[in-house]
């Protein structure tokens, strides 16, 4: 089966899930994974999706095109074997948050430490929220960490940058659950 990337942006507003997935729907396609967040005032979705029969985009491309119509942007990208598969990502997983005033380097400084240590970001997550006169900037990242690094040590790094960019960060554990 051929897996394909699409990655869907545009203008929010209510519709585009369902205008998007009925197309997909209607061509036969299957979602296998997929992210959909408002970005400013822009609706973005990346979704993997996979077809029995479709093994290049050219086969079905032209579907999208009311989509373009509508003013969303469409790109397709096709899937090499074995790109569809989620990675079996070893070690703790974590979930970092931090809160504070709106400044450049935020996210740069938190990924600098956590790629120094060789913790893997798996999701990352910024909005502003607050008021126009008093805005707050919010990261969610979700991490794992490499074996040798416990979520303490991680903890105390980000207490040092915390009192560096003067901004609230906490770290946690998820317990993972089964199902």
């Amino acid at each position: 089966m051929s897996h394909f990337a699409l990655t869907i942006i545009g203008r929010d507003r209510p519709g585009i899930v369902s205008q998007v997935t009925e197309i997909l729907f209607r061509q036969g396609f299957n979602i296998a994974d997929s992210s959909c967040s408002i970005l400013g005032g822009q609706f973005a979705m990346i979704l993997i999706i996979a077809h029995p029969e479709h093994s290049a985009k050219e086969a079905f491309i032209e579907a999208f095109a009311p989509l373009e119509q509508s003013g969303l942007s469409v790109f397709v990208r096709t899937l090499k074997p074995g790109g569809e598969t989620r990675p079996h990502l070893e070690g703790e997983i974590c979930m970092i948050s931090v809160y504070g005033s709106d400044k450049p380097g935020i996210v740069y400084r938190v990924a600098r430490e956590l790629g120094s240590l060789n913790v893997n970001i798996t999701d990352l997550n910024t909005k502003l929220v607050g008021s126009e006169k008093r805005p707050v900037y919010v990261m969610m990242l979700e991490a794992v960490l490499p074996g040798g690094v416990s979520s303490e040590q991680l903890a105390e790094v980000m207490r040092r940058l915390k009192d560096e960019l003067q901004v609230d960060i906490s770290v946690r554990n998820i317990t993972p659950v089964e199902l």
